[in-house]
């Protein structure tokens, strides 16, 4: 199924767990990694831009109002000051996971792993790697899946899945390259 199918078919079911917010549609293809492993797991989420200094007042409005929604974590994406995961943390109780994004008016990404990273004490944002969407996805289904045994057990199979992919890959190169290696 391609990905914009995807994103309609999660978009328009009525229980919604994971809001993925982003700074600029420029940050899409990053944060639809995001969206992508979500809608592979079978759970619900919306997409949208919330920009943290063009749109201000929707970050609030959308913050605040994220838990009654029903959505269960928020994953933040954005670039340069990047202050829309912090932003969205301080308008809710929600886990807010925050995706540090290099875009063109960046500092190689530094600028935006160091303010979604340097969170101040009471307004915490769990932070993944730079362009890091699908851990983003990844860590948004570990929340769900603690409460959720469903989410859970699809969380044990894909990672069975990638242990079963790299022992093929390895037992695929041991008979290419003669190797003696066999654990």
């Amino acid at each position: 199924m391609g990905f914009l199918k995807t994103l309609i078919l999660h978009y328009m079911k009525p229980t919604l767990s994971v809001g993925i917010v982003m700074g600029s549609d420029s940050d899409l293809p990053v944060m639809q990694e995001a969206a992508a492993v979500l809608g592979e797991l079978d759970i619900h989420y919306e997409l949208t831009v919330v920009s943290a200094h063009r749109t201000p007042a929707r970050l609030m409005e959308y913050g605040a109002a994220a838990r009654e929604r029903g959505l269960k974590v928020i994953i933040a994406g954005a670039g340069g000051a990047a202050h829309l995961p912090g932003m969205m943390a301080s308008v809710t109780s929600l886990p807010v996971i925050g995706v540090p994004i290099r875009s063109s008016n960046s500092i190689d990404g530094w600028d935006s792993i160091l303010s979604i990273l340097q969170m101040p004490n009471g307004v915490p944002v769990a932070t993944v790697a730079l362009n890091a969407g699908k851990n983003a996805g990844l860590l948004a289904a570990q929340v769900i899946g603690a409460f959720d045994e469903g989410t859970a057990k699809k969380l044990d199979a894909y990672k069975l899945k990638m242990r079963d992919d790299v022992l093929s890959k390895a037992s695929e190169l041991k008979k290419s390259w003669n190797n003696e290696f066999d654990s």
